[in-house]
């Protein structure tokens, strides 16, 4: 009886914390439907509100599919560091490699993990609009030239994740979408993960909203199924933040990729970067998580020997489209994480000041 009881006020308690902050944000921002996961001990618990789309009022459910932008990269990087455990590249390699055209240009010299780590020069943060296959990427690339010296700044870009997914795709010798879909999703027991959301699936797609509200889906251009397409629910983001946290394993050579993905290469500002992971060490306050969420260059010094992955760190990703917004964060150390999905963009802010707040009281 009394294990009952502590569960049903461990549950309540978990409860009154997501309640009490969604609910007034959604209100805020006017977003149409959310979906979050709590994992407390390394057990997933699921909280739906509002609707999927407005048009046909269907709630938010485990099944809802969202867009979540940007999380994306966290499993192209994934798939990276599979593809070095396997042989397949290594992150010390120089993109002339994969790309001989680049031979003798300045970019030609960026190593795969400066692509990894936003370090690879100040690229512009999405592909220039003319740019729609690899060819015309390639010759802009070639022509390129940073005002800083790689691994020097950290500048968020679209384009050194997205030129790593293409990379790792010609190492491995297979279609990016085909790799993510038929391998590593599967491989982490994925079940409804998509980069291209299947026919039969389309129901379950939430519709997307602007901040204008406007009806909004991504479709993705060059680059964006290796930097921002996937397409995925609650359950299965939660179930990805389970295998990150060492809650649950998966294939030991899988398990061995995801954990390395937690291994920090350069301090910017407050924030640790990681192969796109962001991980801060604990105790931390919400100023120091929000001055390192921001999209702002920052100077960028490289740990030499890189650091091993940590337990008692808070690791976070944002994700945004025009119409989604979405953010995740887990604390190894704790085996305590949150899924944040809504089909509505709002503020990385607010998206990080809701998790940090859930989490903070479910500690205390």
């Amino acid at each position: 009886m009394h294990l009952i009881l502590t569960l049903a006020l461990a549950g309540s308690i978990v409860t009154q914390a997501v309640d009490s902050t969604v609910k007034p944000l959604m209100a805020k921002d006017g977003i149409p439907g959310m979906a979050v996961g709590i994992i407390v001990d390394g057990k997933p618990s699921f909280f739906y509100y509002g609707i999927a789309d407005k048009q046909t009022s269907k709630p938010v459910s485990a099944s809802t599919i969202f867009e979540v932008g940007s999380i994306s990269k966290t499993f192209t990087a994934t798939l990276t560091s599979y593809a070095q455990l396997r042989g397949f590249l290594s992150l010390s390699d120089k993109v002339d490699k994969y790309f001989p055209a680049l031979q003798g240009s300045p970019f030609g010299d960026v190593t795969l993990l400066n692509l990894g780590t936003h370090t690879a020069g100040n690229l512009p943060l999405q592909v220039p609009d003319g740019i729609d296959n690899d060819d015309q990427l390639v010759a802009y690339l070639k022509a390129f030239r940073s005002s800083k010296p790689m691994g020097t700044m950290r500048v968020y870009s679209n384009i050194g994740i997205g030129t790593l997914g293409l990379i790792v795709a010609k190492s491995m010798h297979e279609d990016f979408t085909a790799l993510v879909e038929g391998r590593l999703f599967p491989a982490l027991g994925l079940t409804s993960t998509f980069i291209d959301v299947p026919p039969e699936k389309m129901a379950d797609y939430a519709q997307g909203y602007t901040t204008k509200n406007e009806t909004h889906r991504a479709t993705p251009g060059e680059l964006g199924k290796e930097s921002y397409g996937v397409h995925t629910t609650a359950p299965d983001l939660a179930r990805f933040l389970q295998i990150n946290m060492g809650a649950i394993s998966v294939d030991d050579t899988m398990q061995r990729a995801v954990m390395q993905t937690h291994t920090g290469y350069y301090t910017a500002g407050p924030m640790t970067q990681d192969l796109i992971w962001e991980q801060y060490p604990l105790p931390m306050t919400l100023s120091t998580l929000q001055a390192g969420t921001g999209l702002d260059p920052t100077d960028a010094r490289q740990l030499s020997p890189p650091l091993p992955p940590q337990s008692n760190v808070w690791i976070n990703k944002t994700g945004s489209t025009n119409g989604f917004g979405a953010y995740v964060a887990f604390i190894p150390s704790k085996r305590m994480g949150i899924v944040l999905l809504a089909n509505k963009y709002y503020s990385l802010d607010e998206r990080v000041t809701a998790a940090y707040h859930i989490l903070t009281t479910l500690t205390r």
